[in-house]
């Protein structure tokens, strides 16, 4: 129970700000020239650092018999090794504030130096002395020494000290991958176990005091239970041999923080200026009329000078004031979908099941940005994930839900899906044309996810490198991009064919660069691929397998309406199956179906491919677009979908149209199919990324999609989203499939 109630006390603080829009409370009060300025605010972003230490929970140290033993006499011991450490990291956070009370979003990233691995050589239990065996070893890799969290903070304000409670979801804590060696028992003796899991939620909860020192900088004192729940692991022989190993992995942690808070009141209290400063300003009102005077008598020239200093100074303040010197933004995306029982002659493990299915997934993130130096900004992307993809994340080409992970859990749980830096230079050479309409050289940027406001050069170069997703910068498509606001389909949202570099969650370590100039653009990116296709983790060698991504974009006008064409070419590099060398080895060997995972196949190969992106303004409330894509389909999908080409078309039209501005409705069709090879391969029974009926009746996939976005308020939208699937994964033997959806997502 106390579970649910952790989940909903941080579900509930986030909210609480997405459903509901800024109110005067949380903004500083309007203070009169001659009251005392406004009281210490809790409110704003603050970033810091702690250090303290953990003690752990002990656990038990057994590892059980299990499938092929008789008894649990052949139980082993694994002494429990875990002792007290230490404790650091660095945590980042938002506050805002109601009269005393605080409430906010705090996610964090520390060291917890507890876990130890049960090693060593250890004498056999009595059962295995008839065996011959009289010891045993373990050995072990690294444990997840660490544990990050997103909590929610809920406290109450004495002036300058805050009391507070906090509660929210954790990661980290698991135990590495290990081999068990029976001596003297040849190969039955060998024993392994990999990474440990585990699938209930891990949380962190606790509360503490935090003082503040002056008005940027505060200390705390907090405590923190760490649950990062019980680690489960089963060593298997491969002859049918197994023990199971269970160790909790809890924590009691007390450390000391210090923080540097940003206060959001620093330029109200500006505006709010003294007698005496006001004095000083009409003092510096004379002085500017005496040199006005004086410039008067200088002639034209002089005035000429002196209006474009002032005009200089101006622009220059005026672009500080309005660069944003951090962000903090959130989402929430909640997905319902289902369909009904529909026609199939057969169905294989990457289908959709024909008797009818419903399934329910949300994520939600927040998006924590700062700047750094001139240009550049450091951004945080913190990502807390729950429920399932429609039947698992598989069943369709064009799979039917971007805006949930694919990775599906029943407990929720978090991770750091981006962290980046992007560094923005102006480019000064050359000759600048004076905007007609704003009479700008520069480019105004909003304050949005991942991006900080303020005014840029409008020719400039832009360096992103770090953590993220691939189609952050290529791709993008004003009318068809988003998962978690417009279309769902994965076939709508990117070419189709575009196998990118990404793991499970879509997301990889890479760098790119963009050169932008007044009608076109040009990109161009290196990202790792995963370690083994479509697998969780990245590839942790710099350039061992990798991505190379090319794009060049041109804007344009057609009949007085913005139009955009993007051409792009990619290269997936790295240990890849060939197709038809996976069917020739189960026809060598017998072994059917034939499996693109098996490593004997795999070599280094180098999979091309590219497409074509359009988007197209009719009028301010109406937008059309089309994709077209190809890839080599002589190999298995690397990281993306099971499409080798694809054409997609749409449109989306603003609610203005019929009075309700903030509304949305859309519409698209996607055409995509495989190549020789692959027909052959999912005809044999071949299973890949999201399909596998089994067998194959080949005809190309085809899905229609339309949605309503209703704004509920600022802030919160209601979606209904429907799809039709004509040959789903394919196949013509199956379907057509009707997929109904309801989409909840929030933002602030």
């Amino acid at each position: 129970m106390h579970f649910r109630l952790l989940a909903a006390l941080a579900t509930l603080t986030f909210a609480l700000q997405c459903a509901s829009p800024s109110t005067a409370a949380d903004k500083p009060s309007e203070t009169p020239a001659f009251t005392s300025p406004p009281a210490f605010t809790w409110a704003g972003l603050h970033i810091g650092v702690n250090a303290g230490g953990g003690l752990p929970i002990a656990s038990g140290g057994t590892l059980q018999a299990g499938s092929g033993f008789t008894s649990g006499a052949f139980d082993l011991a694994a002494p429990n090794r875990d002792r007290a450490g230490a404790s650091f990291g660095a945590q980042i956070g938002y506050d805002w504030q109601h009269g005393p009370w605080v409430y906010g979003l705090e996610t964090d990233l520390n060291f917890l130096g507890l876990r130890r691995a049960s090693t060593g050589i250890f004498p056999a239990p009595a059962a295995y002395r008839p065996l011959g065996i009289t010891a045993y070893g373990l050995t072990s890799d690294e444990n997840g020494d660490y544990f990050a969290s997103i909590r929610g903070r809920l406290g109450y304000a004495f002036d300058r000290t805050l009391l507070y409670a906090t509660g929210g979801i954790a990661a980290g804590g698991w135990r590495g991958a290990s081999n068990l060696v029976f001596y003297d028992a040849g190969a039955l003796g060998l024993f392994f176990a990999p990474l440990s899991k585990s699938s209930r939620m891990k949380y962190a909860i606790g509360g503490g005091i935090e003082q503040a020192l002056d008005d940027h900088v505060s200390a705390r004192l907090e405590y923190l239970y760490v649950n990062q729940q019980l680690q489960n692991r089963v060593y298997d022989n491969n002859f049918s041999f197994q023990f199971a190993a269970r160790q909790r992995s809890e924590a009691h942690v007390l450390r000391l923080g210090l923080n540097y808070r940003f206060d959001p009141q620093e330029e109200a209290r500006g505006d709010a200026k003294s007698d005496d400063e006001k004095t000083s300003d009409t003092a510096k009102s004379e002085d500017a009329a005496g040199d006005e005077e004086k410039a008067k008598k200088g002639g034209k020239k002089g005035k000429r000078a002196e209006k474009a200093k002032d005009k200089e100074k101006k622009e220059e303040k005026d672009d500080k004031k309005d660069e944003e010197i951090y962000s903090f933004h959130g989402q929430t995306t909640a997905v319902v979908q289902g369909y009904p029982k529909y026609p199939a002659l057969y169905s294989g493990s990457h289908s959709f099941p024909p008797k009818g299915l419903a399934d329910a997934g949300s994520t939600s993130n927040l998006f924590v940005g700062m700047r750094l130096w001139k240009g550049a900004a450091v951004y945080l992307n913190p990502e807390v994930d729950l429920g399932y993809g429609l039947a698992n994340s598989v069943g369709a080409a064009s799979y039917v839900n971007g805006a949930v992970a694919k990775v599906g859990r029943a407990a929720p749980y978090m991770r750091f899906q981006r962290y980046f830096l992007r560094q923005i230079i102006g480019l000064d050479g050359g000759e600048k044309v004076e905007d007609p309409e704003t009479g700008s050289f520069n480019e105004v940027l909003e304050s949005t996810q991942n991006q900080l406001s303020g005014k840029v050069d409008k020719d400039r170069l832009i360096l992103t490198i770090g953590k993220f997703s691939v189609p952050d910068i290529f791709d993008d498509n004003k009318y068809a991009h988003d998962p978690t606001t417009g279309f769902m389909n994965f076939g709508v949202n990117t070419l189709g064919a575009f196998d990118y570099a990404a793991d499970s969650w879509g997301y990889t370590y890479g760098a790119a660069l963009e050169w932008k100039q007044d009608w076109w653009s040009a990109r161009g990116g290196l990202f790792q691929l995963s370690e083994i296709p479509n697998g969780p983790s990245i590839e942790p060698q710099i350039g061992r397998q990798f991505m190379g991504v090319a794009e060049f974009e041109a804007r344009y006008d057609l009949l007085e309406q913005p139009g955009v064409i993007k051409f792009l070419a990619f290269a997936d590099n790295g240990n890849l199956a060939k197709v038809q060398d996976a069917i020739d080895f189960a026809y060598l060997t017998g072994n059917f179906p034939p499996d693109v995972n098996n490593p004997w196949i795999r070599k280094r190969h180098v999979k091309v491919g590219g497409g074509v992106n359009v988007q197209q303004q009719l009028s301010k409330e109406v937008g059309v677009f089309l994709r077209a894509s190809m890839s080599d389909g002589r190999f298995e999908t690397v990281d993306y979908t099971d499409i080798d080409r694809s054409l997609s078309t749409g449109f989306t039209a603003a609610g203005a149209l019929w009075g309700r501005d903030k509304d949305e409705i859309g519409g698209a069709m996607v055409f995509s199919g495989l190549a020789g090879p692959r027909v052959s391969y999912f005809g044999l029974g071949g299973t890949s990324v999201y399909i596998g009926d089994g067998g194959l009746s080949y005809a190309g996939e085809k899905v229609f999609e339309t949605y309503y976005k209703y704004n509920v308020r600022d802030g919160v939208e209601l979606t209904l989203d429907y799809q039709l699937i004509g040959n789903p994964a394919h196949n013509s033997a199956r379907g057509p499939v009707n997929v109904f959806g309801l989409r909840l997502h929030a933002q602030f």
